[in-house]
């Protein structure tokens, strides 16, 4: 091959060195706030900034300067559609939480009024959860018996809503949301499952008309609790329970296969509330063994800032509980608030979705209120009833103000079989099994993580199931700093691509050349691994090379595209391969290093000991400078002058 088709080799460069603190600076910028949130203040007068301030933290100014009699409208007609379905879950969700029914009216009335003004979602709909309610009972009870000292019981529960609100405040304005994506979707998909396997078990308590019944969460003590009472079964209270329930699951099933028709799902639990109501009232069926609510306090949310209790010997288990509901509560409802937003195409801030969950959890732990946050099936009810914006929630709190002022009365004949068919219902829906079998098709261990998370819930208890799930998905994330992935490259046939062999058959292997790509950062969790993985694969090639009769191994070629840093125990590594390439007579190359290891590899001096004639800028070039000193010259008399010119065709 003629001088005319030699190339000079292109070197790759080493970026400019940055002083330590503007790095640092980058750095954190890059960690914390990728989204900017601070562009729209650049080169704008104090005035200005002040507006856009106020914007940043009370939404409801930037968009209720544009809001219309035509947004009105829809949002009246989505505020009373989902205040039908939040006033009877409230309750629901009260008494699986061993509250007081009211507070679930309270708690569907004073966040929802912040979240409004202080939301970025559209869709959002605020109220209590079940899953929420489960971890608040399941955790207090431990410590606090809701029969012998229910007001402490009450206050415990103001005190955990207050750390959860702190929580997410805090996670909000520090920008620390990351810590809430440790909670995989294989994890939600397991632990909502396994919650909502829990509850369904638990409502059974009501269905059969029982009044004791155990305080675990567990489905063996659940099973154990229910079938240890079957003289006192009554059969009253399940016939009207097994009604109520097919037609909640009738009436779902109507609207999910014509969406059109909507509200006969979302007006379902409002109706299976006055229809049980009445029943219980014209046949006096509690006198046969059918529980009602009793009596409700009229008026709306007395103040409680002076019952948070902060010096109590249960302090500890407090904190907990508003972390572990706190988290859980954030996941839920920003992973609603995204995906109906991507349905609306626009877009909502995490961190202000976390500093609104946190101020209205705060201010509701004052005002009387529990842990709220936006369900799936409220928001769900809201996004089709054809709601504009958040005004939806504020029209919703009102009705469930006038609820409180004149109409509580009338649920004091309100069965609490009802209650726990809405609460099945309800559950039934979050267990999402066709997400299962997609993970268990798609990544074997996600699936693993699922059902981890599943059978720890149903089987142990709901916070060693929620740690399980999340420890594994740790555990995933450290194997794969730990053990991440190598493959050998190969030249795609009549192209100058190099792929890994095992994804491409047709991929052949360069005579005399070994490439290996890391698909990882190098760090000190790995590092050791690398090396030892780097010189497993020049073994076998070298086997191969021997029993095959080719020509021997000379050049290995490492390409580092997808290493996006590297460590001090990662250049050491790097250095020890070097000199066992050296002691076997093959020449280390390196390709495609980014700018941030050549940073490192520059001022750690490695760069100096391979020689930067032995760093290119892609595969392709690495090779052709490999094939042209194997065809010109030995190995190791290669010169910088002579890998100047190669043949970039070979």
């Amino acid at each position: 091959m003629g001088n005319k088709d030699f190339e000079r080799v292109h070197r790759v460069a080493i970026p400019p060195p940055q002083p330590f603190v503007k790095s640092l600076k980058n750095n954190l910028k890059e960690t914390f706030f990728p989204d900017d949130p601070l562009r729209q203040f650049k080169n704008q007068p104090p005035a200005k900034r002040f507006i856009l301030g106020l914007q940043y933290v009370f939404p409801i100014i930037e968009w209720g300067r544009k809001y219309s009699l035509e947004f009105f409208k829809a949002d009246l007609i989505a505020g009373i559609t989902i205040a039908s379905l939040a006033i009877p879950q409230g309750i629901s969700y009260a008494k699986l939480a061993n509250l007081p029914p009211i507070l679930g009216l309270y708690s569907s009335f004073v966040p929802p009024l912040v979240y409004a003004v202080m939301g970025s979602s559209r869709d959002l709909a605020v109220g209590t959860v079940a899953v929420g309610s489960l971890l608040t009972a399941s955790m207090l009870s431990d410590v606090v018996n809701i029969n012998e000292n229910p007001t402490l019981y009450l206050h415990l529960a103001f005190t955990a809503t207050l750390f959860a609100g702190l929580l997410e405040a805090a996670l909000g304005i520090f920008r620390l949301g990351f810590i809430v994506d440790f909670l995989s979707h294989a994890t939600i998909v397991g632990f909502m499952g396994g919650a909502a396997t829990v509850v369904s078990l638990q409502q059974l308590k009501g269905i059969l008309g029982l009044s004791h019944f155990t305080h675990a969460t567990d489905v063996i003590s659940v099973m154990r609790s229910i079938f240890s009472q079957t003289h006192k079964w009554r059969w009253e209270s399940a016939v009207l329970g097994c009604c109520f329930l097919f037609y909640l699951l009738l009436a779902r099933y109507i609207s999910k296969k014509r969406p059109n028709l909507f509200w006969i799902s979302a007006t379902a639990p409002l109706t299976s509330v006055i229809l049980g109501t009445l029943l219980v009232y014209l046949t006096h069926a509690e006198k046969h063994g059918v529980q009602a609510i009793g009596y409700l306090k009229k008026g709306i949310n007395p103040p409680s800032i002076m019952d948070l209790e902060f010096g109590s010997q249960y302090l500890p288990t407090v904190i907990k509980t508003g972390l572990v509901t706190g988290i859980i509560s954030l996941a839920e409802g920003i992973a609603v608030g995204r995906s109906f937003a991507m349905f609306k195409n626009y877009h909502i801030d995490g961190n202000k979705e976390m500093i609104a969950f946190g101020m209205m959890n705060i201010v509701g732990s004052f005002t009387s209120s529990y842990l709220t946050t936006g369900p799936f099936s409220r928001s769900a009810v809201n996004f089709n009833a054809g709601c504009k914006t958040a005004v939806s929630n504020i029209v919703m709190a009102l009705a469930v103000m006038i609820t409180l002022l004149l109409l509580t009365p009338l649920f004091h004949h309100t069965p609490l079989v009802v209650l726990s068919s809405i609460i099945i219902a309800a559950m039934l829906g979050l267990i999402d099994y066709e997400a299962a079998i997609h993970l268990w098709q798609v990544d074997k261990f996600d699936f693993v993580v699922c059902m981890s998370a599943y059978l720890g819930v149903v089987f142990a208890d709901i916070e060693i199931g929620l740690i399980l799930a999340v420890g594994l998905s740790v555990l995933r994330v450290l194997l794969f700093v730990a053990r991440p992935r190598t493959f050998v490259l190969g030249n795609i046939p009549e192209t100058r691509i190099y792929r890994s062999v095992d994804q491409y058959p047709n991929a052949s292997n360069v005579s005399g050349i070994l490439i290996l790509e890391i698909n990882a950062p190098i760090y000190f969790a790995n590092a050791s691994y690398l090396r030892e993985r780097i010189l497993r694969w020049i073994d076998d090639e070298e086997d191969e090379i021997k029993s095959s009769g080719k020509s021997s191994l000379q050049y290995f070629i490492l390409d580092m595209s997808a290493v996006g840093n590297i460590d001090t125990s990662g250049i050491s590594m790097l250095e020890e391969v070097k000199k066992i390439m050296d002691r076997r007579g093959l020449k280390l190359a390196l390709a495609d290093p980014g700018g941030e290891v050549m940073k490192k590899l520059n001022k750690s001096k490695f760069i100096e000991t391979i020689g930067h004639e032995w760093i290119f800028l892609t595969v392709g070039e690495a090779v052709g400078a490999c094939n042209y000193m194997l065809h010109t010259c030995k190995p190791d008399l290669a010169s910088p002058d002579e890998l100047k010119k190669y043949s970039s065709n070979v």
